[in-house]
């Protein structure tokens, strides 16, 4: 169903980008604009650039572009109607919905499906936590006595699933979800038949008797849950959780990241744990930044997770050796994405969830800032006690810690840690870094050999432009850079022109008219008029057009706006728009640093830096967009004179070829006045 034109302004309007971005990435200011680690590709320095004013995001890395309603679509993988609901709910606009229809539920996109029945499967939990006999007796007396106080509890939408195995299905379908979807969700489990169908009259509950962990999208929608078992019963596991699915990937969640990305923000540093009840606990002892990988292995993604939000992660680890030891590989990962890694040991066992319990807030919080080691001495006193004296398990332990530091992409960053691990092994500095060295370029020539096997051409491409002279070749070389010339300088010019509207469209400029007759005497009028005025005057006059598909696209937009609403269209009315090509392509010559990247005057083409001088810029950039195009039609008839047979067009055309470069040469003149000026 569509939502009515002026809500989406509203929403649009509404809808600050910073604030909306920010609820992704961790965002600086940087001038006018913000700057931050780009969420859609890995990156180490920041590319991604935020402008408030405008209300638009570009990246520089990877070029993706757009407004608040493009990102949360790219970002959350939503289309333009789910994105306008969901910054909606954001700034609590209301949406006025019919209901549903089942014909409509059926026509929803899956993944949307699945967010619809896991947010369902949430408030079903949570409200027999806190409405049931059975939630209140058995699920919210475990928390409870685990130390969690109601507003905690709350906060992280616990809940409870009963004794019976099928309660939460049955309830489910009564209010008209579809089996297929909450089989897909993982939240119920039906029989699988040989013939790889599945049999639906036998479907029970996937969680039972069990208190439940929602875990939550960035944004905040439910897209997973666990499960803690409250019976000892070594048939069953203590914890289960969410299979993976459309809308859960447990190698790209952390849970407690919705809770904890402001103060990760705020503080600029992220706690890691292992499990829900960890996360949960640090945050009734007043520590909020804080996140869990949930039971599985540190991934790299994960870590980008992080990354968006701060540099600095400390790991927090119980006592277990044996768990210290393999999770010496998750530092290296944190290390080579650049971060700066931390590590908090506690006594042996305890862990996060149970320490916190006998020490009260402010004890905890002073136990975590005292015991915090930089890695280079966390990893020493762990493999220090192994080595015990032996001088080849001490040399092997330079080694470990060498390795790791290796890792590290900035140089400066590598040098300190190189200068601490010679003062703590008391080893001569320049041999860690003649070892690093190697490491380093052992790694890039593996790096580079693994993208030669990628990239390598097959034989038939590899020998395809074999053939012909080397002087054949050259020929070619310079035809293909003549036209790359000349399409480049249509490009730009054509690119000038439109800039020009997007910005300058409304601004007022004086121009001057000769009025009169031949036998009479010659007046000047002058005339004010907008930007787009003069420039739609100018190129309709001359019957001039684009030759860019994109840029006649937005000029077309353009015109139509102006004939409908007799209004000059302003920026925002291309950078939100419906048309994606329009919008992408409006945000990009919006935020493309072309006068940095670009050297535009080589083309003739001036770049407006201040308003005052709009008319003396718009005003060279027709002249320009005029001779370009004008070159291009003489090339045309020369290179057509050689194929005309019939002496009087011959004569016809070269009549056309001298009225054409004496237009030539007066725009030329034009603009040798316009830039002397």
């Amino acid at each position: 169903m569509a939502i009515p034109k002026d809500t989406v302004d509203q929403i649009i309007f509404t809808a600050r980008i910073e604030e909306v971005i920010g609820d992704f990435i961790r965002l600086k200011k940087r001038g006018a604009n913000l700057l931050g680690l780009c969420p859609f590709h890995g990156e180490r320095s920041p590319s991604f650039t935020v402008s408030p004013a405008k209300g638009i995001y570009k990246c520089f890395g990877c070029g993706k572009s757009g407004n608040s309603v493009g990102f949360i679509m790219e970002h959350e993988q939503l289309t333009f109607p789910e994105a306008l609901k969901h910054l909606a709910n954001k700034y609590n606009i209301k949406i006025e919905e019919k209901e549903v229809t089942e014909e409509e539920r059926i026509a929803q996109t899956e993944k949307e499906s699945l967010m619809i029945v896991m947010a369902f499967a949430q408030k079903y939990y949570t409200s027999n936590l806190w409405d049931t006999e059975e939630g209140k007796s058995v699920g919210l007396s475990y928390f409870r006595e685990r130390g969690f106080t109601d507003t905690i509890i709350e906060k992280f939408q616990l809940g409870y699933s009963f004794e019976q195995r099928d309660a939460f299905t049955k309830k489910a379908i009564e209010m008209g979800y579809q089996q297929e979807y909450l089989v897909k969700a993982g939240l119920s489990i039906a029989q699988n038949l040989e013939d790889g169908t599945i049999n639906y009259d036998r479907i029970f509950d996937r969680y039972s008797g069990r208190v439940i962990f929602p875990i939550h999208s960035v944004t905040g929608r439910p897209i997973g849950l666990g499960g803690r078992i409250m019976k000892i019963d070594k048939k069953f596991a203590k914890y289960i959780n969410s299979p993976e699915s459309e809308i859960y990937n447990k190698s790209k969640t952390l849970y407690g990241l919705f809770q904890g990305k402001k103060a990760i923000t705020n503080t600029d540093m992220c706690f890691l744990v292992e499990g829900y009840t960890d996360v949960i606990a640090m945050h009734q002892s007043g520590i909020e930044n804080v996140v869990a990988s949930s039971g599985t292995s540190l991934t790299t993604d994960q870590i980008k997770l992080i990354h968006r939000y701060t540099n600095n992660i400390t790991i927090l680890y119980d006592g277990d050796f044996a768990g210290i030891k393999a999770s010496f590989r998750g530092i290296d990962m944190i290390l080579e994405e650049g971060m700066n890694v931390k590590v908090l040991l506690f006594p042996d066992g305890e862990d996060p969830d149970s320490y916190s319990k006998k020490l009260d807030s402010i004890a905890f919080q002073t136990y975590i800032k005292e015991n915090t080691k930089d890695f280079i001495a966390f990893k020493c006193d762990i493999l220090i006690k192994e080595a015990s004296g032996d001088p080849i398990k001490q040399a092997q332990l330079i080694k470990e810690v060498i390795q790791s530091v290796a890792l590290i992409p900035d140089t400066i960053t590598r040098s300190v840690y190189i200068k601490t691990s010679a003062r703590i092994f008391q080893t001569d500095e320049q041999i860690i870094v003649s070892e690093i060295n190697k490491l380093r370029k052992n790694k890039y020539k593996e790096d580079q050999k693994q993208k030669n096997i990628t990239n390598e051409p097959s034989d038939s491409n590899r020998n395809e432009n074999s053939s012909g002279t080397i002087e054949d070749a050259l020929n070619q070389e310079k035809i293909a850079e003549a036209s790359d010339v000349a399409h480049d300088d249509l490009e730009l010019s054509e690119k000038a022109i439109i800039q020009c509207l997007l910005h300058y469209g409304d601004c007022i400029i004086e121009e001057e008219f000769e009025s009169g007759s031949e036998e009479g005497e010659k007046q000047i009028n002058t005339v004010e008029l907008t930007v787009a005025d003069y420039i739609i005057f100018e190129l309709e006059r001359d019957e001039l057009g684009f030759s860019n598909p994109m840029y006649k696209e937005i000029y077309e937009h353009y015109l139509h706006h102006i004939t409908e609403n007799r209004l000059i269209p302003p920026l925002q009315y291309f950078t939100s728009h419906s048309n994606a090509i329009v919008s992408s392509m409006s945000i990009n010559l919006t935020l493309d640093n072309d006068k940095l990247s670009m050297n535009w005057e080589k083309y003739g083409i001036l770049i407006p830096e201040a308003k005052d001088n709009i008319h003396h810029i718009v005003k060279h950039n027709i002249w320009h967009f005029k001779q370009v195009h004008l070159s291009k039609l003489i090339h045309i008839i020369q290179n057509g004179l050689n194929t005309i047979e019939n002496e009087n067009e011959l004569f016809d055309k070269l009549g056309e070829l001298k009225s054409l470069k004496s237009l030539q040469m007066f725009i030329n003149k034009n603009l040798g006045r316009t830039i002397t000026r």
